[in-house]
């Protein structure tokens, strides 16, 4: 028997993140991983807080009967009562446990989200650059993803977004700070947003939600803040996980907080309990969840990210390597050369080993992702591997 053919299809064009993560893997094996600078994959160098080890190793001693059984599937309520009050002042409103849901990660909890709300051939917006796994889970779901150009300072063109609104709209979905290129969508913007949608909803009858994707909300630069969402709009989800705050990717925890004003919010709710056990997740880790809720104003170093953000800035203006400005998140988003496409620009980086992903895998050709979530001294050692490559454009 074979594959269905979705999935064949999926694979003939599967993530260029992993693709060039895959191929680092084998540089490394050959020249050395000293050698080899992976600006590939945002996955988190730096190692959790050490409160997180404190906490993981009283917790792991415990022996309390039930810690490591089933709990009801939205959670642990004291869990979600925890992290209602942590979301709840980001985004200035009031939340109880019963708006949390527990999920397996962002990538889970966004999964969840959208099996919860979509019907067959219904519309997700996204603005265009964007992480190119939302259009799989969005088909994952019965779901169409409608791309819309951002402005060319990457922040959101609220009017182009209006613009594709229809009666097939379920949701529009934000990522901020945003991968790939850092921007932080300010209050006036997301003000500018939910007046959009109100109007759709008010003239069609049905009002989208806003789904705001945000593992990045804690790592922000030069005393940028992330604007609250679910006081901006009504009908509104924010959706969070640890794998970049606390650097716990691999754990797979996050949750989604879903605004207390939302319509048929106990219904929205039940929804998503609901699709968290039937997509096979049953719950988020028992275990992870009783240590971030202990870990609650803890989180990783952002001077470290800081830091290594001015040295990759550094160096990539001495190579003559234009870039946008990131506020938030670990990725610099820079411009390709004229004269290439962003894949020959991503080859010739390999051939000086430096890896780093085409921005058409975000959806914006002539663009590259360097995610910088890597040692210091690697970012460093980049610096002439970088000038050879310009170089070799000049011969």
């Amino acid at each position: 028997m074979a594959i269905a053919n979705n999935i064949k299809d999926a694979l003939a064009s599967s993530s260029m993140i992993r693709k060039m993560f895959e191929e680092g893997a084998a540089l490394k094996k050959q020249y050395g991983t000293d050698k080899v600078f992976d600006f590939s994959l945002g996955n988190p160098d730096i190692e959790p807080p050490p409160a997180f080890h404190r906490v993981f190793l009283k917790m792991a001693q415990e022996d309390k009967k039930g810690s490591h059984g089933y709990m009801p599937n939205a959670g642990f309520y004291a869990v979600r009562e925890t992290l209602a009050r942590k979301a709840g002042a980001e985004q200035a409103v009031r939340l109880e446990a019963s708006h949390i849901v527990m999920t397996c990660g962002a990538a889970g909890a966004l999964n969840v989200a959208l099996k919860a709300i979509l019907n067959p051939g219904d519309e997700v917006i996204v603005a265009r650059p964007y992480f190119m796994e939302y259009k799989v889970y969005a088909a994952n779901h019965g779901g169409i993803l409608v791309e819309v150009d951002t402005k060319d300072n990457f922040d959101l063109d609220v009017p182009a977004l209006a613009a594709r609104l229809s009666e097939k709209t379920a949701a529009v979905l934000i990522n901020s700070p945003h991968n790939p290129t850092g921007k932080i969508y300010d209050a006036a913007t997301l003000a500018e947003l939910s007046g959009a949608l109100r109007l759709h909803g008010t003239k069609t009858g049905r009002f989208p939600y806003l789904i705001a994707d945000e593992p990045y909300r804690e790592i922000v630069y030069q005393n940028k803040t992330v604007p609250p969402v679910l006081c901006a709009y009504d009908e509104s989800l924010v959706i969070s996980s640890y794998s970049k705050s606390l650097s716990l990717p691999g754990e797979r925890i996050g949750y989604i907080a879903v605004s207390p004003t939302a319509s048929r919010q106990e219904e929205l709710v039940n929804a998503l309990i609901y699709t968290t056990r039937t997509l096979g997740f049953v719950n988020a880790p028992a275990l992870m969840q009783r240590i971030v809720a202990e870990l609650t104003f803890a989180k990783v170093d952002c001077a470290i990210y800081a830091r290594r953000l001015a040295l990759l800035k550094q160096i990539l203006t001495e190579a003559g390597i234009r870039y946008s400005e990131p506020e938030g998140a670990f990725y610099l988003f820079a411009q390709v050369p004229e004269g290439l496409n962003d894949q020959a620009f991503a080859e010739l980086l390999k051939q000086h080993l430096i890896l780093a992903v085409p921005g058409t895998g975000f959806g914006k050709p002539g663009w590259i992702r360097f995610a910088y979530c890597i040692d210091e001294s690697l970012i460093a050692a980049s610096a002439t591997a970088f000038k050879q490559v310009m170089a070799a454009l000049k011969n």
